[in-house]
């Protein structure tokens, strides 16, 4: 079976791939698809979610990256089940951003209901888990 990319991946600068990793496919479940172990690169996979992380070498900064990274973004993934994750977390000791709250969102006519808890990774970037009604 060929692999299919997604039509927008992003790419993660990160400050420790081995500490990313651990966070990202141990802690959260994240499937590492491939990595260039050389690079410092992993391409990695959270149900139809696809990421890269790559230690920071210069090649991507546009400017100075300071603690929290991605200031001003967030990153929704979907899950199945956000009470499995936020186990997870709980028993790493990581501390949640916003814990496990309900949404509205309104489409026209159509309003999408859903629950979601935010998470900083350990660069601070921004990850929403949300699971749709």
């Amino acid at each position: 079976m060929k692999f299919k990319f997604n039509a927008l991946i992003p790419e993660l600068s990160v400050t420790d791939i081995e500490n990313s990793k651990l966070f990202y496919a141990d802690i959260l479940g994240f499937k590492i698809e491939y990595e260039r172990i050389e690079d410092k690169f992993a391409f990695i996979s959270f149900g139809e979610t696809q990421m890269m992380i790559e230690q920071i070498n210069g090649y991507w900064e546009t400017g100075v990256l300071d603690y929290p990274f991605g200031r001003g973004m967030n990153l929704q993934i979907k899950t199945s089940n956000l009470n499995l994750l936020r186990e997870k977390l709980m028993l790493n000791g990581v501390a949640l951003f916003r814990d496990i709250s309900e949404f509205n969102y309104r489409q026209d006519d159509v309003l999408h209901k859903g629950r979601e808890l935010l998470v900083q990774d350990p660069d601070g970037y921004l990850l929403r888990f949300s699971q749709f009604s």
